[in-house]
Formats: structure tokens, sequence, C-alpha cells
């Protein structure tokens, strides 16, 4: 069975929701799937400060763990239009990975959460691609296979690099049911194309 591992940086919770509903979708394509966190660099008190609720009951991940993997999706949560600092350092925790190839032909994708409409949400995809690329990984993007990221409707994240949601400039606004129905859509995709290239 594919072994897929979203792995997220999520402050205010915005992503971690997101990420359940990729994970939905990455297990309706028959793949396993389990969500890790990524270390908080952080002080406790700055956390406080910024009003940042408890971390999500997930595993933290390290770079000595991932090769166990077969596809990884990062939840992205956007700082002034690129990755948070704790997700990059995770990413440049896996420089042996890059010099052994461990990770060459591993499929790998990404999904967001910006405070605005133009928050990053298509510049953390295109930057995320230089890491996926430096490792021989297969980028996976959403694309429009979902015909709801053409909606007009109502507000909502996602572009052709992934799904994704708006918090709003204060962190209030939760993923609505559009948006976490795209990340199922999302993970059932890139289940379906990890699993190809495992075999």
């Amino acid at each position: 069975m594919t072994k897929i591992a979203i792995i997220i940086y999520s402050l205010y919770g915005h992503i971690a929701t997101m990420a359940e509903s990729v994970k939905e979708g990455v297990e309706a394509s028959g793949a396993e799937c389990t969500i890790f966190q990524v270390p908080e660099t952080l002080p406790p008190e700055v956390l406080k400060q910024m009003g940042a609720p408890p971390k999500p009951d997930y595993p933290i991940i390290n770079a000595d763990e991932i090769h166990l993997y077969d596809g990884f999706l990062f939840g992205l949560s956007g700082r002034y239009g690129i990755m948070p600092a704790q997700m990059k350092n995770f990413m440049d925790s896996t420089g042996k990975l890059w010099y052994s190839g461990g990770l060459v032909a591993k499929a790998a994708g990404c999904f967001f959460s910006t405070g605005s409409q133009g928050g990053g949400q298509e510049t953390m995809g295109l930057t995320a691609v230089t890491f996926f690329s430096y490792q021989g990984m297969v980028f996976v993007p959403m694309g429009y296979i979902d015909k709801r990221a053409f909606s007009f409707d109502e507000p909502h994240g996602a572009s052709p690099y992934g799904c994704g949601t708006f918090a709003g400039p204060d962190g209030s606004r939760q993923p609505s049911e559009l948006e976490k129905g795209m990340a199922v859509s999302h993970g059932k995709h890139f289940g379906t194309i990890a699993a190809k290239l495992t075999k």
C-alpha cells in the first residue's frame, strides 16, 4: 500500500483543519496516510503573546523518518508570501537525503493557508518547487481537477499549485466547506498519482 505523509506547520489551526480533509482524500484513493507536524521554533512565551492555541496532537517528524514514505503533502501557512520558517527549517534538515538521493522520484505536493487573497498561495507553491526539484521529487499539483476552483460564488483559497484556505487578517475565518471539499479532491488526486509512481 502507498504510504503518504502530510507534513504541516499550523500556528492557528487552519492548516491542521485542511490537513484532515486532505487526509480524507488521500485515504479515499486507497493510500495509507499519516499527518505529522514539524518542530516549533518559537518560544512558548512568544506563542502566548501571539494568541496561538495549543498545537494539534500530531507526531513531530524528523528528517530521518521521511524516506519511509512514498509521497509527501506539505501544509504551508503563509508568512509574507513565503512558507513559515519552521517548515523551511525542517526542509533544510534534509541535506543527507539530498546527498544520498533518498527522496528521488517520490511524489510531493503542497496546500496553503494565507491571511488574504493576495497572501502568497501561488508564491508558496512556486518556492516549494525549488525544494522538490533539488530532492529529485515529482511535483503533483492540484491543477484544476476540481472544477469548484473556478467558482466565484464565494471567496476561497486554492490555486493550480494546491488547495488552500483564507484565514483572514486576524485569523478568525475558518476553512469553508468549499475549501475542505477541494482539499478532499486534492488529496485523492495526489494519492492516485503517488500510487502510480510507486509501481
